[in-house]
């Protein structure tokens, strides 16, 4: 049976190749879409979920949307997506408008309304994640398990500590992860690590195919940079690999490990990640903070994980 989901997400190009996974995988159910400001506006956001899955064909997948903005903070919008969140990739408009429901009602419903538990895909700032477990608790015995790209055991990237979607809201990310929700994180360690060679993703936007065209033009704006360099070819699929884990979690290498979300000075957002073997002296002197267990992806096979989401939507495997 196909493994139902609920993405959330703050549509940039990672996110919608994300979305393609998720909505053209024979392998997943994809319930619906629930969106929140981060690397856009909200409004922006839910346009471009929109035009992505009218792109995969799937204009039957609910959307609805949620926070303009952080639990506490200002939104802080992200830089490497561009004004409009898909570097300038032109898809047409969807014929779809959004659910009536706020995001938070429309997870609840559908997350109660499943016959099966849901796995929850947070792709995003979890605000959204975080109102719906703090005002609807019923329906955490109805969640699988939450899978999030977000977080590090090692740098960040929105701060030397912090990756961005835990930065962006802290609060929101610590309050899910006290849930009891089951957590994956795949974090930078292995978010970092999976992409689709430049020559390959050129033959793809050249190409016939035309959700191919939409795939490679994603990927040509996949670029990061050195410190006072020029930006360059990453090909990084991005929030994409977390969807991929769930329909092939032996591709990555992972450990239950104690997880804390630091929500005070410069490490504000960073996610301490304990990978010591034995205890150590904050545990001997009464130190120790609050630390969830959560399955954490560590060490992944890289070039397994784009076969699977190229063959997810229906592409060639990249060789």
């Amino acid at each position: 049976m196909p493994i139902p989901v609920i993405l959330d997400v703050d549509t940039g190009v990672d996110d919608a190749l994300a979305l393609l996974v998720a909505a053209r995988h024979p392998g997943l159910d994809l319930l619906g879409v629930s969106c929140v400001a981060g690397n856009v506006s909200l409004d922006r956001v839910v346009e471009n979920t929109l035009r992505v899955l009218a792109a995969a064909g799937r204009t039957d997948v609910p959307v609805a949307a949620g926070a303009r903005r952080p639990l506490i903070e200002a939104a802080r919008a992200a830089t490497v997506h561009g004004t409009d969140g898909l570097g300038g990739v032109a898809l047409d408009p969807s014929p779809r408008q959004v659910e009536p429901d706020h995001a938070v009602e429309f997870l609840r419903r559908t997350i109660l309304a499943s016959p099966e538990p849901v796995t929850l895909v947070a792709l995003a700032p979890q605000t959204n994640i975080a109102l719906l477990l703090r005002t609807h608790p019923e329906v955490v015995d109805r969640i699988e398990r939450l899978v999030f790209m977000g977080g590090s055991a090692s740098v960040g990237n929105a701060t030397a500590v912090a990756e961005f979607n835990v930065w962006h809201d802290p609060e929101a990310a610590a309050i899910v992860l006290d849930s009891g929700v089951p957590a994956y994180m795949y974090g930078l360690d292995v978010f970092n690590a999976v992409a689709v060679a430049q020559d390959h993703a050129a033959r793809l936007a050249s190409g016939d195919d035309p959700l191919g065209r939409v795939v490679g033009a994603l990927l040509g704006n996949r670029v990061s940079s050195a410190h006072g360099g020029e930006p360059e070819y990453s090909g990084l699929i991005g929030d994409a690999g977390a969807v991929c884990s769930i329909v092939d979690p032996d591709a990555l290498g992972t450990r239950l490990l104690p997880v804390h979300v630091e929500l005070a000075g410069y490490a504000r957002g960073q996610t301490l990640v304990d990978l010591r073997t034995r205890p150590g002296e904050d545990l001997v002197h009464g130190l120790s903070v609050e630390w969830t267990p959560v399955e954490v992806a560590l060490t992944v096979d890289a070039p397994r994980l784009v076969r699977v989401f190229l063959e997810s939507i229906g592409l060639a495997s990249a060789s």
